[in-house]
């Protein structure tokens, strides 16, 4: 079935103009509307407008303006039934074979500072019904809604004379997907999710994005999928500046990285290694910072993933390339930074300047969700502020924690908070001495992170995730040279741990909140 007329009517105008002519060649009428109409003319292209095609003004600021029988009659009438046929001779209705649209910029003005009335006037009405008509009847109408499809279909239409119908039905595909997409981001939008926080039916978009060099092992596909409208704070808003391309796993560590950095104020590094942080301080500089860290468990750094809170320097830089790294996170570079670390061909920089907004936008964050086969696990995203636990952390112990190991058990608590459970983490200041991560019983955690930070455990601090189940743990710290603990407490033996905390001179805190990572 040969093109005779299409409709244009578009927001997005990218290669709209090339595409008319080429139409117009082919002699397809063309009807059009507002703006695109004034473009085509414009551009020397013959058109007609839709207000003269129905006789009926464009009206309401241009709310109103394809919403009429003698469009969407034109879109819906199945050219094999005759009744239908005879009600278009009837009525005055002239086949329409082409639907060329997309909608209002509705997400990206989501995306950007605006007021509400600003965003309600960007939500299409008229478009969603136009596209909706043209693809049910996509065995009679092409529907075409992204310009990535012009020079195709046009190629088709001149050197085949029609569009296959397989083509057409992926094609309509295409426009539902499209339309489902942008209702579900102004629902989204338009949500009071104070008052839904857990629907009956849990409804999730995201865009594919790009293919990932492999999943969790090289011989697994894997694909980066975002959401709608991402924050700009997310690691997907990261701009790579130099590197190879990044897999499923860089990624999670990535991702880990940010959250485990955007903790901290003064200038910090983070050293994450299979999601977990192997080494983290602040200090005064930046280099300070990234030696203390690495410091920490260098054998376990080889490979890992540097995450940094300022702009990474030549200072820096010059210390990172003596030793092997997958990716480093920072919200900016200098130019030094940048030519020393571009000598690792390999090494994958991303810069991500929105860092600082990190915690603000996880707050925002409504969902974390973990898959099980055949379901979905949702909970709450843990956005507790530190500085609230801290304020309200409870001294158990007759021992008072001193200035300095108040200050190593807040750095302690915001560490051990991103370690897989079960965790115990050993702090002196405000650098890690030993992580330990994932192991299967409490003091097997606090044992490890001991043996890790051998004579330098003296005198610091100990962090626990989630409470001590016996005393056990407390008693091979006091005999490694612990001082203080920082833990959440809660259990039927805390009076056995506090007393063992006594007997050993050992200040501890709970902090009344526990913070398991599965």
């Amino acid at each position: 079935m040969r093109v005779k007329r299409a409709l244009i009517t578009v927001a997005n105008k990218d290669k709209l103009v090339n595409f008319a002519k080429r139409l117009e060649k082919l002699g397809v009428e063309i009807i059009s509307t507002g703006k695109t109409y004034e473009l085509l003319v414009k551009n020397g292209i013959k058109a007609k407008k839709v207000s003269d095609e129905i006789g009926f003004p464009e009206i309401l600021d241009g709310r109103v303006k394809t919403l009429h029988p003698k469009i969407h009659g034109a879109l819906l009438s199945v050219r094999s039934r005759e009744s239908h046929k005879e009600e278009l001779e009837k009525y005055g209705i002239k086949p329409i074979d082409m639907l060329v649209c997309n909608l209002y910029p509705f997400p990206e003005v989501i995306a950007r500072e605006h007021s509400l009335e600003e965003a309600i006037e960007n939500i299409d009405v008229g478009g969603p019904a136009l596209i909706r008509a043209a693809a049910k009847n996509f065995k009679d109408v092409i529907v075409i809604t992204s310009p990535d499809r012009y020079d195709e279909i046009i190629s088709d239409l001149e050197t085949k004379g029609d569009v296959s119908l397989e083509k057409r039905r992926e094609l309509a595909a295409e426009a539902f997907k499209m339309v489902s997409s942008y209702d579900f981001l102004v629902f989204k939008y338009l949500s009071n999710p104070e008052k839904d926080e857990f629907p009956d039916i849990l409804d999730l978009r995201f865009r594919k994005l790009r293919e990932l060099r492999y999943g969790e092992n090289p011989h697994q596909r894997a694909y980066l999928y975002s959401e709608l409208n991402p924050k700009s704070s997310s690691i997907l808003k990261a701009k790579q500046l130099h590197g190879k391309k990044l897999s499923f796993n860089n990624y999670l560590d990535l991702d880990a990285a940010l959250s485990l950095i955007a903790e901290f104020e003064k200038p910090s590094c983070v050293i994450i290694k299979h999601t977990n942080p192997c080494g983290v301080a602040s200090a005064s500089t930046l280099r300070e910072a990234y030696e203390l860290a690495f410091s920490c468990d260098p054998i376990s750094a080889f490979g890992g993933i540097l995450g940094f809170n300022r702009e990474l320097d030549e200072e820096v830089a010059k210390e990172i390339v003596k030793n092997f790294y997958d990716a480093i996170l920072a919200p900016s570079y200098s130019e030094e930074a940048l030519e020393i670390l571009k000598i690792k061909k390999n090494l994958i920089l991303l810069e991500l300047k929105a860092m600082k907004n990190f915690c603000k936008d996880s707050k925002l964050s409504k969902f974390e969700i973990k898959q099980i086969s055949s379901g979905l696990l949702v909970q709450e995203v843990d956005a507790h502020s530190c500085n609230d636990i801290f304020s309200a952390m409870e001294v158990v112990t007759e021992k008072k924690p001193s200035k300095d190991e108040i200050i190593a058990m807040n750095f302690a608590w915001k560490v051990v908070r991103h370690v897989k459970s079960n965790a115990a983490v050993i702090a002196k200041g405000e650098r890690t001495l030993a992580i330990a991560s994932g192991f299967t019983s409490r003091v097997e955690a606090v044992a490890n992170a001991i043996e890790k930070s051998r004579e330098s455990c003296k005198n610091a601090v100990l962090a626990s995730e989630a409470f001590f189940p016996f005393r056990d743990s407390v008693d091979i710290a006091a005999e490694a040279g612990i001082t203080a603990i920082i833990q959440p407490g809660g259990s039927i033996r805390d009076k056995e741990v506090i007393n063992a905390a006594n007997e050993h001179g050992i200040a501890m805190v709970f902090t009344n909140l526990r913070c398991f990572k599965h």
